[in-house]
């Protein structure tokens, strides 16, 4: 893996470190010509971003039989990057789980992306309380097998996240090292309240942040008019209004909203990395300055953007 310019950190305890920033792929390889998704993966090595989240959407509310974990593999084959350079986290769905199996999920993901195997995956999000026992079973099986060397949970509600660990435990398997959790200047109950922060504290579980923008508008300051994450709390109105402090704060730092987003994130100790969309070159390098305001000005970013905390009336517990 290239020289880090940031102390980057471990996904899971005594694991190998993970670069400080990850490219998303949720409507964003789609987004971007082949030259400049290619050119995206070879700068995001070298930029500290060379963390890879590969989802293929195809069930539940994701039922958009999108083609953007097929175009970054192609993406990524042109770009001649060595596979040594990469981490790179698949999605498993449990929306129609267990009708539709783990492995078969897995093995199509890989196929699409022309992988051979991810390095970590995330068990994603669900409506009902999913079988915790055959759950842990089915994701130890892949890892067993070696399609996968981890794993980690996104959204869950902290009592089934503490199910799972303690499950894993019962039957001697891995249980998750990482919560992927929206988590940014707005939205901090989560990832920082009474469920999930003893968990990152004892070191349990590290935090992935992820949604840091809320789907763009804290770094641009304007909706999208694509498809977004869920507005938990139903704050999404309150979330938009306080745009013009972050980019007041942004520019008293010499950096874009979203590089302070970032920097945010990653002055909370618990942070792994930042998971985020780039679909151009240029927002890459931008965001890439959050590394040094983070590791020089974490405390100061925060104390900057205490008053724009605005989820705190939403449950930490993760229900909704």
């Amino acid at each position: 893996m290239p020289e880090s310019t940031y102390p980057a950190r471990a996904l899971q305890s005594g694991g190998a470190v993970v670069p400080p920033l990850a490219l998303g792929s949720w409507n964003t390889w789609d987004r971007m010509t082949s030259e400049e998704a290619v050119a995206v993966i070879r700068r995001a090595v070298e930029r500290d971003a060379g963390f890879f989240d590969v989802a293929y959407y195809n069930m539940g509310p994701h039922a958009e039989n999108s083609q953007t974990d097929i175009l970054f593999g192609e993406a990524l084959r042109a770009s001649g990057v060595d596979r040594s350079d990469l981490v790179l986290c698949g999605k498993l769905w449990l929306w129609d789980w267990p009708n539709q199996g783990f492995r078969a999920q897995l093995l199509e993901s890989l196929e699409r992306a022309g992988l051979d195997r991810f390095d970590t995956l995330v068990v994603g999000d669900y409506l009902d309380a999913p079988d915790m026992p055959r759950l842990v079973a089915d994701v130890n099986a892949l890892i067993e097998e070696g399609l996968v060397g981890s794993w980690g949970i996104n959204n869950w509600r902290i009592a089934h996240t503490r199910e799972a660990l303690a499950e894993a435990e019962a039957q001697g398997a891995a249980g998750p090292v990482f919560a992927q959790l929206k988590y940014g200047i707005a939205r901090r109950s989560m990832a920082e309240g009474d469920a999930y922060g003893p968990l990152f504290a004892d070191g349990t579980l590290t935090l992935q942040a992820s949604d840091v923008f809320e789907g763009g508008i804290l770094a641009t300051g304007r909706s999208p008019q694509r498809k977004i994450g869920a507005d938990v709390g139903g704050i999404r109105e309150r979330i938009a209004a306080i745009y013009p402090e972050v980019e007041r704060i942004a520019g008293e730092f010499g950096v874009t909203p979203a590089a302070l987003g970032i920097a945010f994130c990653l002055s909370n100790p618990a942070t792994a990395n930042v998971l985020f969309g780039a679909s151009r070159r240029e927002q890459l390098e931008q965001n890439h300055a959050a590394l040094a305001l983070a590791r020089d000005h974490g405390d100061e970013v925060r104390a900057a953007l205490a008053g724009c905390w605005v989820d705190q009336e939403v449950r930490a517990d993760g229900a909704w």
